[in-house]
């Protein structure tokens, strides 16, 4: 009979995270994979907070329980990149990126790392440690809900997990495993809301500052998210129309949104990372908006080669720029927007019409006389008959 594998703890958990962190890993915590508590995901669901990202309903069962995801599981190892930079971003000539952008795919260079650890349980603990799993931030399993229970930081009132040395800006990964690892200790300033769930804003005390810059107001209650009106969504996940109450609240924001990470008291602790795992690419700050208003598959296919922005494709890309521009009130982009009214697809001409509309005012309908003529599409036609914008 075969005897059952030993806890893994003290110096061996030790030497264990020590490896981990050597492959450019910026945290490296352990959690018990017992099953979590799913009644705040359900009513989201129930809500209807995920607007279409159907694939959270379908995958929503094995989020709560890891032992459908990998039978046998054990423990949950989190792994954190930090990806936070002394000098910040801010607007680039073309509109504001989301930090995270400003890299290449952290999914493509941060899974190399994820292999070499399995290759580090299997080298250092044999035949139990042969099965497991491993997902940057694309499986079904809830990563900032174990990262919490395993203390590496905490689920703010912005829904985000938020870390005491890191503040908003980690990256997440996981190994699921049938090794038993002491789990470590998850932060606590009060009791849970309820079994094996933290309560909305554990070491946020009194501060709204997130819940009260949000552009879009997309938080119904504090620590809930409602993609419907989040501009991350919108201008990322969202491949239809950006409805209209929306767009005037994403300013600039021509990819993402991190306002609600950005005002978080908690960054002032925050420093950059090792990097070991990222590739950065700030150029892309440096595109204007006439650049990209002009990008052709081709062109688009070169500048974001191994980025996260190549997954929106071109005409999701012409989408946001052409309501980046329309807030922009730029008269120079006109040209630019009058073309895009043309375009063969219904959805970048609908939202360029907006653009012209909004930033020429009654002057629109000598610009946009010869697309409206031929235009046949409700969708567009509908952007023509809207009221004054």
């Amino acid at each position: 009979m075969n005897a059952e594998p030993p806890v893994i703890a003290g110096e061996a958990r030790e030497e264990l995270r020590a490896r981990l962190r050597a492959l450019g890993f910026d945290e490296v915590r352990f959690a018990r994979a017992n099953s979590t508590g799913g009644s705040s995901l359900r009513g989201w669901l129930a809500a209807d907070r995920h607007a279409d990202m159907d694939w959270m309903e379908r995958t929503a069962e094995k989020r709560m329980n890891p032992g459908l995801v990998l039978p046998g599981v054990q423990s949950v190892i989190l792994l954190g990149v930090n990806y936070w930079t002394d000098a910040p971003p801010g607007a680039g000539r073309s509109g504001i990126w989301a930090r995270y952008a400003l890299h290449e795919d952290y999914h493509g260079t941060i899974k190399p790392a994820l292999a070499a650890a399995g290759r580090v349980l299997e080298e250092t603990y044999g035949a139990d440690a042969t099965d497991y799993r491993y997902y940057v931030d694309t499986g079904p399993v809830l990563e900032r809900g174990w990262a919490a229970r395993s203390g590496l930081g905490f689920l703010g009132k912005n829904s985000m997990l938020i870390s005491k040395t890191h503040g908003n800006w980690l990256f997440l990964a996981c190994i699921l495993t049938r090794l038993e690892i002491e789990p470590d200790p998850p932060l606590r300033r009060k009791p849970p809301a309820a079994a094996g769930e933290e309560p909305a804003g554990l070491l946020c005390g009194k501060c709204t500052r997130c819940l009260d810059a949000c552009p879009t107001q997309a938080f119904p209650a504090p620590g809930v998210v409602d993609a419907r009106r989040c501009i991350s969504y919108q201008t990322i996940e969202n491949r239809g129309v950006i409805p209209h109450e929306l767009r005037a609240g994403i300013g600039a924001r021509i990819y993402g949104c991190d306002v609600c990470l950005e005002v978080c008291p908690w960054n002032r602790f925050a420093r950059a990372g090792r990097q070991m795992l990222l590739v950065a690419r700030q150029d892309l700050a440096g595109l204007t908006l006439a650049e990209i208003l002009a990008m052709t598959p081709a062109r688009f296919a070169g500048v974001f080669r191994r980025t996260a922005v190549k997954r929106l494709k071109l005409p999701g890309l012409l989408r946001n720029a052409c309501v980046v521009a329309g807030n922009s009130g730029d008269v120079a982009l006109l040209p630019a927007l009058v073309r895009l009214a043309g375009h063969q697809l219904p959805l970048v001409r609908a939202h360029a019409v907006w653009a012209v509309r909004k930033i020429a005012g009654e002057k629109s309908g000598g610009l946009l006389a010869t697309a409206r003529a031929t235009e046949k599409d409700e969708m567009v036609r509908a952007e023509y008959a809207a009221p004054s914008v």
